[in-house]
């Protein structure tokens, strides 16, 4: 057992220094033989840009490391962030403009580095061929590694006999012996068999013949599109040949010597559009479309008699209306839905990253629509549409501080707990490092205004990461407050949350009335005229959906009240204006807006300085001292004697002791922290009948 035990210490120590020693040992990187590509026929003067269709990648066929020279289409392995090394295909070696060395790596994947729904049986040394892709530098290759179709695995040798499309996760038999050359790999028509058009950049298509009538009909398709490149353009400006400009002239030049007349006229500023990124765009909408029409097919089919069956029409109203019930499809959120969705729908299809922010007042329906989408995603998912993703939700209410977003992050992505500052730094090295088994995340941080700290790095991590070229991570953040960025961030943190943005406004009435009328269908429990009652208080104060849906239930709950204290037999009526009357009363009557109607001038102008400040700094908590000063400040705009700062402490400390004012313990000066224990629209409900608050309350 000891001699186990000794034996076990030596091997992790030897493991110990070969990792320090492979870690310490510098890597030389030169690069080999240079890839001979024909020069144009006539020089451009154009600029470099993303869509001209030119390059200033210097491209190569092999690079040597450490004294081994590696050539494109050899396997090779690669530096993981375990001892584990990830497996690869070289597909392409350049060095871009700033003289960075890059290599773009196609994945052979294990079956645990798969992201499939279902199990993948396989061998013990068997690889899957894949299209998943990732950019990374010459100094993590570590060796050459054998891939063969069957055979004796041992040492570094792999057996392929299956392609993966990273996509739709689909398994397709490969006859790795025909495939594996050099020049075969890397065909593009060899994709196109293996997995699809999707995952083919430029396919090469077979050039017509150059004759008057194909000289016509290339002109066309120039002239076609308003201005968007043909496939055999984007083929060309992708191999770093000439541009749809030059092409257009020489197509001109081709006809005036055939003597056909005048050139035919070419579009100015035709731009040479890869054709990847405009079929994509092309398809954003059919896509967005598609959900919508499924979305308003929910909302149609609908009796939704499942939960009404074996119970009365008030027990039905009552769980339809809480507003934990979740409904088929969110209304009136039409366009705010094809928007987020089709943000996220372009992220997935490009499999890139991106930051999303939404802002509304409480109630307006963000965190429901957000959810709808993803919802509605993970179908498309299931169905091939779109490729597949994790879904991780965090909120900023169930924190007990801001570090905790790092630690529920980590657990969902990496399945393990970890101290704040560790799951931080293991996140950094999961965003930055490239593996096979990256998925992409779609990560909700709702109520983002809590997870405001002094330093700000949370959130500056959270919008920088998706700028990482390895994290395929999408923020999609929730706050009330529409211009937090620009309030409280800082500039380096507001640039990287990046110019998505969508803002959610409050409801009117009929559109509370669409959605409490959405909830009861099937269920004839209330009076039309009773719902728009609810709907035109509830609109004139705050316009929350959460609000209507608390009235209306809480009017149900009194009518079966009475309907049960009845003798058995009587028959069940609608809810009505009356009914809807009495429990807005009923709730306006409630121990805290009684207290607040009832306290004393200076106690309502503090909840509303206190209302103020937070609106201010867009955040739930404050200051006291700046509550102070926007209290001294309504005083003197309205006549009123403005108390000092000790009475202005005295006042928030009897409004805590009452549990109206949430105050910090442990400071006792104007740096003290408050915040509200009660709900911003009970204020104005409480004070709008008075005269003199009216219109401070409703500001």
């Amino acid at each position: 057992m000891q001699q186990n035990k000794l034996a076990q210490r030596l091997n992790k120590a030897t493991k110990s220094r070969r990792k320090q020693h492979t870690e310490d040992t510098p890597v030389t990187v030169e690069w080999g033989q240079r890839l001979n590509t024909a020069p144009p026929s006539t020089p451009s003067t154009r600029r470099v840009t993303r869509h001209s269709g030119l390059t200033n990648k210097e491209l190569y066929k092999s690079i040597i490391v450490n004294g081994t020279e590696y050539s494109i289409g050899d396997a090779v392995a690669v530096k993981s962030s375990t001892d584990d090394p990830h497996l690869a295909i070289i597909y392409k070696l350049w060095q871009n403009e700033r003289g960075e060395r890059q290599a773009v790596a196609r994945w052979l994947m294990r079956p645990h580095e798969m992201h499939t729904a279902r199990r993948v049986e396989a061998g013990p040394r068997e690889v899957f061929y894949s299209n998943a892709e990732d950019l990374i530098a010459p100094e993590m290759i570590l060796r050459a590694i054998r891939v063969v179709a069957s055979g004796t695995e041992t040492g570094d040798m792999w057996v392929c006999g299956r392609s993966f499309e990273e996509h739709s996760a689909r398994i397709k038999e490969l006859d790795w012996a025909s495939v594996y050359g050099k020049q075969m790999l890397l065909d593009p028509r060899t994709d196109a068999e293996l997995f699809g058009q999707k995952s083919v950049q430029g396919a090469v298509k077979k050039q017509p013949a150059k004759s008057v009538a194909n000289v016509k009909k290339r002109k066309h398709e120039v002239e076609s599109d308003d201005g968007e490149s043909t496939e055999d353009e984007s083929f060309m400006a992708s191999d770093g040949g000439e541009s749809a400009e030059e092409t257009s002239h020489k197509v001109s030049a081709k006809v005036t010597v055939k003597g056909r007349g005048r050139p035919p006229r070419v579009k100015e500023k035709t731009r040479a559009v890869p054709k990847r990124r405009a079929r994509l765009h092309d398809m954003q909408p059919q896509a967005v479309n598609t959900a919508m029409l499924k979305r308003a097919s929910r909302t149609n089919d609908a009796p939704q008699t499942d939960d009404i069956a074996g119970r009365t029409m008030y027990e039905a109203a009552r769980l339809r209306l809480h507003v934990s019930a979740v409904p088929a499809t969110l209304p009136c959120r039409e366009s705010e839905f094809a928007e987020i969705y089709g943000h996220l729908h372009t992220a997935l299809e490009e499999r890139t990253s991106m930051c999303m922010y939404i802002s509304g007042v409480p109630g307006t329906g963000k965190t429901a629509t957000v959810r709808e989408c993803v919802r509605m995603l993970r179908e498309s998912a299931d169905d091939g549409s779109v490729p597949g993703f994790e879904f991780i939700e965090l909120n900023g209410m169930k924190m007990t501080e801001p570090q905790q977003t790092y630690v529920q992050l980590w657990q969902a992505i990496g399945g393990e707990r970890a101290t704040p500052k560790h799951a931080a730094q293991l996140l950094d090295a999961h965003f930055n490092t490239p593996s096979p088994r990256r998925h992409t995340y779609v990560v909700v941080v709702d109520e983002l205004d809590l997870l405001v700290t002094k330093s700000q790095s949370i959130m500056y991590n959270l919008f920088d990461w998706p700028h990482r070229p390895h994290a395929k991570l999408i923020v999609v953040a929730i706050a009330n407050t529409m211009d937090l960025p620009e309030r409280m961030l800082h500039h380096k943190v507001s640039s990287r949350l990046g110019l998505t943005r969508i803002n959610f406004q409050p409801y009117a009435h009929a559109q509370l009335m669409a959605i409490v009328r959405a909830r009861l269908v099937g269920c004839a429990a209330f009076d039309a005229d009773a719902i728009e009652l609810c709907a035109r208080k509830v609109g004139a104060v705050s316009g929350d959906a959460r609000r209507a849906l608390d009235v209306c239930r809480r009017a149900v709950e009194i009518v079966e009240h009475e309907w049960r204290a009845q003798p058995t037999g009587q028959a069940m009526h609608m809810v009505t204006m009356m009914d809807i009357d009495r429990a807005v009363k009923e709730m306006q009557a409630a121990p805290h807006v009684a207290f607040i109607r009832n306290a004393s001038a200076q106690q309502k102008v503090f909840l509303v300085a206190m209302r103020a400040a937070m609106r201010k700094a867009g955040v739930a908590e404050v200051p006291l001292g700046d509550v102070a000063v926007v209290h001294r400040q309504l005083c003197l705009m309205h006549a009123m004697r403005a108390p000092s700062y000790e009475q202005i402490g005295v006042i928030c400390a009897q409004l805590g002791a009452s549990r109206c004012v949430l105050a910090e313990s442990s400071i006792l000066d104007v740096r003290q922290l408050v915040r509200l224990a009660v709900a911003e629209d009970d204020i104005t409900v409480a004070l709008k009948p008075d005269p003199v608050f009216s219109k401070l309350a409703t500001s």
